[in-house]
């Protein structure tokens, strides 16, 4: 196996075969794709695809070749479009997070313990994200189990397996937050770092939105299993009633006559049919030209409906008409503020526009302006403010 020396080889490997990685995984979910597609599409330059070989990105089965799973993983994951449900990761980064706390809590270097505590704020963030992320793919899974399997028995599989992971989610939710009360006492509390802070109270805020979320979840995947129970269920006594009626045995062994004596539903009787007639008002409009035409071939009508011919454009109609609208120049605004020397939001204020300019529209320029020209200002850490705005004080670099 060949092993890429750096960062940059392998970027630009991907590079060179970026058109047959992304056909590749765009059709991952056909059964192959043969190589000879794959030399087509790279115009006959075999070069690149022997690279992608020879790194082990793409693998080659005879005439058939396919993205090599690490690949393939890693593009899932990084576009979320992976419709694997994984609850092993939470467990591991709680342990992970376990880990890190001891190792800063023992830790005697302050280098050392920015390591461990930088640690265990990306495996917080880590298990925030990813728990949202697998309740998503959950549900999509979900809806797609239920309204694409055509295989009663493997619907109703597939949906129990999915209430299995949905039960782990939950079990893991548990666990983390388990694991942020035992560690409040000690670990979160003597590492007194903001942005750890922010990261924690965010992780509760994610575990109580996935919380709610499978409530949901919960509650539309027990009401499929229940119509997939009910829906296989008569399906099977249909298929009785049907042989038996095949058997020419049905009216004998079953009490059909009586049940249908007693039935008045709707689906017995004749479906009625209401006229409605438009008025000639909206028969005079030209959306329902067609239907007037697709009515009168049903019927064969020897009458021709007249077609409206528009009125000849008058000498006015036929003038021309500017519309006329002035715009701020924002690089003449910028090169003015550079040769004033006052600072920007005063410099605006006082500024003399092509036209009139409201104090609302000036503080969208001061904002425009820093946006679009952040590398020619100087942001100071100086504060004023004006009629209720406080805003920065910036000068011309």
């Amino acid at each position: 196996m060949s092993q890429f020396n750096s960062i940059k080889e392998l970027l630009n490997t991907l590079s060179r075969g970026n058109k047959l990685i992304a056909e590749m995984f765009e059709k991952r979910k056909l059964p192959s794709y043969r190589y000879d597609y794959a030399v087509e599409l790279m115009d006959n330059n075999e070069d690149v695809i022997r690279l992608l070989l020879s790194k082990n990105i793409i693998v080659q089965n005879g005439a058939y070749i396919e993205l090599d799973d690490q690949y393939l993983n890693f593009f899932e994951d990084i576009l979320e479009v992976n419709e694997e449900i994984n609850t092993f990761y939470i467990n591991e980064n709680i342990q992970q997070v376990k880990e890190y706390a001891t190792y800063y809590l023992q830790s005697n270097s302050e280098a050392e313990r920015f390591k461990y505590l930088r640690n265990v704020k990306s495996v917080l963030q880590k298990i925030g994200r990813s728990t949202l992320r697998n309740i998503v793919d959950l549900n999509r899974n979900i809806d797609n189990a239920f309204k694409t399997e055509p295989n009663y028995k493997i619907k109703l599989t597939r949906l129990e397996n999915y209430k299995g992971k949905l039960e782990s989610i939950q079990t893991l939710i548990e666990q983390t937050e388990r694991l942020l009360r035992e560690e409040e006492e000690t670990f979160f509390k003597l590492a007194t770092d903001e942005g750890l802070k922010e990261v924690r109270i965010q992780l509760i805020l994610d575990l109580t939105e996935s919380r709610q979320n499978l409530i949901e979840t919960r509650q539309q995947i027990i009401e499929y299993i229940n119509q997939i129970k009910y829906q296989s269920k008569f399906i099977e006594k249909l298929k009785q009633l049907k042989y038996l009626r095949d058997q020419f045995e049905i009216k004998h062994k079953t009490n059909i006559r009586e049940v249908l004596s007693h039935n008045n539903a709707i689906i017995f009787e004749p479906k009625p049919s209401y006229r409605l007639k438009l008025s000639n008002d909206n028969l005079g409009k030209d959306e329902y030209f067609p239907l007037i035409i697709k009515v009168r071939k049903r019927y064969k009508s020897a009458i021709n409906p007249l077609k409206q011919i528009a009125d000849n454009f008058t000498e006015k109609d036929l003038e021309l008409e500017a519309e006329k609208e002035v715009f701020i120049d924002l690089y003449k605004v910028r090169n003015d503020f550079k040769q004033s020397g006052n600072d920007l939001f005063g410099f605006l204020m006082n500024y003399q526009f092509v036209r009139e300019v409201s104090f609302e529209e000036r503080v969208t320029v001061f904002c425009q302006i820093i946006s679009m020209f952040e590398n020619e200002l100087d942001l100071s850490d100086n504060f004023l403010k004006q009629d209720n705005i406080e805003y920065a004080v910036v000068y011309p670099k």
